[in-house]
């Protein structure tokens, strides 16, 4: 584990960068930020010449990788860094410069222990893309299918670790400062960023959600997910089926090839829907380059390093809220906020419910080149703060998600409305879900599960484990001992050590005495 004096250094280098790009001033000029943090941005922007503008998203690719997915995961956070930050770091690109050829060869050697040769007929030195963690290589495997190759580079697992932890140590000094500070709940934050990296680092734990994504998305029309050759799959290597399409970013040649780009931005907004409401567990990291158009018109998804994952519980809350805000019925949203205690029970129902109507009445019936959800979710964040709301860490990849698939939608089709497209499906899941006839096989299956169980067990099992709200139990935090803490336990134990030195000091003094009496 790193000294505090690691940890200090590293920010503080990682600080001279950001103030090089103007990406501290905020920080300074934020009324909530900590006397402390606003003191080391100030000693680490001094000397520095910073632009007018700043560039949050350069920043952080020239910090590292570790800060470039750090810097994806708080453009989901416009109550965090605000909303300039987050439309800054919506920018931010994943692309490094790759990796020789040589040392990903002896990766795929090493991990695999055999030849390239054994394992691909054909394989391209030169990379269809390099990213923070891997780079994807084009090869044809020794059966003669053609496959992408993705192989974590050289050393990435070691330098996110150490990043990682420096990460921890300063969240949980920031949150110890109380105040705004403890709201927004950083160290939760950064146990989620690990928690989605850590997934990224397992190539065999991308491959396995991928496998798990197409059989969620079977019978869906026009959508696809590559296939898995778990032969050449390992934690260090992932081997897919090859996907030959256009890039979803490039509409004139979507347009040149025949499709229709209004349908494909339904299509989009639909899969993610199904993905998101019906089967709780969705692509999280659907930018542009991750989507393709393939000749059919087949909308082709690939990487699948993030995903989300949302219970039932949540799912139906969810669809409510997104239905009620579709239809005004603010004070069923407001009661759902209430119900899942996203909402403390001290604040009062209605005045929430007014709050909520401030946010999404001017947005009803309007395009997304007017209004969006992105600017939705802006407004819900500022007011968590007049209603006490902290921050749901298992709601921020599908807010991010959300954001996502809205700006591709809008390419395709800038008079798309988010709210139309998404009513009909959502009014029916509800139906389905939430309906009578739903309602009563909901009950007839719980009342039989309960029925097949000890009774005492259940209610020993109840009174251990009372009813929570709609956030899942956080991830268990590490422990970090605070500057201030290190400080004491050395004092305490100085102290301490210095009361033995006396008794020792006076213990040897007696003895001497007492020896030279007997001598003499």
């Amino acid at each position: 584990m790193a000294r505090p004096a690691t940890h200090i250094w590293r920010l503080l280098k990682w600080g001279r960068t950001l103030a090089r790009h103007g990406a501290l001033r905020g920080i300074e000029r934020d009324p909530n930020t900590p006397a402390p943090v606003k003191r080391l941005a100030r000693i680490a922007r001094f000397g520095t010449v910073q632009p007018k503008e700043p560039d949050y998203a350069g920043a952080f690719r020239d910090i590292g990788p570790a800060a470039i997915k750090l810097g994806q995961t708080l453009a989901t956070r416009p109550d965090l860094v605000g909303e300039d930050a987050v439309r800054n770091l919506l920018t931010l690109q994943d692309d490094l410069p790759p990796v020789s050829f040589d040392k990903i060869r002896a990766s795929i050697e090493a991990s695999f222990e055999q030849p390239l040769e054994n394992l691909y007929s054909e394989f391209d030195p030169v990379p269809v893309g390099a990213a923070s963690i891997a780079q994807v290589h084009r090869a044809v495997t020794t059966d003669g299918r053609q496959v992408a190759v993705k192989v974590l580079r050289p050393g990435v697992r070691e330098q996110f670790a150490r990043d990682i932890e420096t990460y921890e140590w300063a969240a949980a000094h920031v949150e110890a400062m109380g105040g705004e500070a403890m709201r927004l709940r950083p160290r939760l934050v950064i146990a989620n960023f690990k928690r989605w990296t850590n997934r990224e680092l397992d190539l065999r734990r991308e491959a396995a959600s991928a496998s798990e994504l197409a059989e969620h998305m079977v019978g869906t029309e026009g959508y696809e997910v590559p296939g898995i050759d778990w032969d050449r799959t390992n934690g260090r290597v992932m081997t897919v089926d090859w996907i030959d399409g256009i890039k979803i970013s490039n509409t004139e040649a979507i347009r040149a090839a025949g499709h229709d780009t209004a349908e494909l931005a339904n299509r989009l907004v639909l899969a993610f829907l199904k993905q998101a409401i019906a089967s709780g567990f969705f692509h999280a990291d659907m930018h542009q380059g991750n989507l393709f158009v393939k000749a059919d018109g087949t909308i082709a998804a690939i990487d699948f390093g993030i995903m989300g994952r949302i219970d039932r519980r949540a799912r139906m809350w969810l669809a409510e809220i997104l239905y009620g805000l579709t239809t005004g019925n603010y004070r069923r949203v407001a009661e759902i906020h209430f119900e899942a205690q996203y909402v403390p029970s001290y604040h009062n129902v209605d005045e929430f419910a007014t709050a909520l109507r401030a946010v999404g009445e001017p947005m009803r019936g309007k395009p997304v080149s007017e209004l969006s959800v992105g600017q939705m979710l802006d407004g819900l964040f500022a007011i968590t703060r007049d209603f006490d709301m902290q921050t749901q860490p298992h709601l921020l990849l599908l807010q991010k998600t959300m954001v996502m698939v809205e700006g591709i939608a809008t390419q395709l089709n800038p008079s798309i409305n988010m709210w139309d497209t998404s009513a009909p499906y959502v009014r029916s899941w509800i139906r389905d879900e939430l309906g009578p006839e739903a309602a009563i096989a909901d009950r007839i299956r719980e009342d039989t599960e309960t029925l097949l169980r000890i009774p005492e067990l259940v209610r020993r099992i109840e009174d251990r484990f009372p009813a929570k709200g709609g956030a899942p139990e956080p991830p268990p935090l590490p422990k970090v001992e605070l500057m201030w803490e290190r400080r004491r336990r050395k004092a305490r134990s100085r102290g301490v050590l210095g009361y033995v030195a006396a008794a020792g000091a006076g213990g040897l003094a007696a003895w001497a005495a007492m020896l030279q009496g007997l001598i003499g």
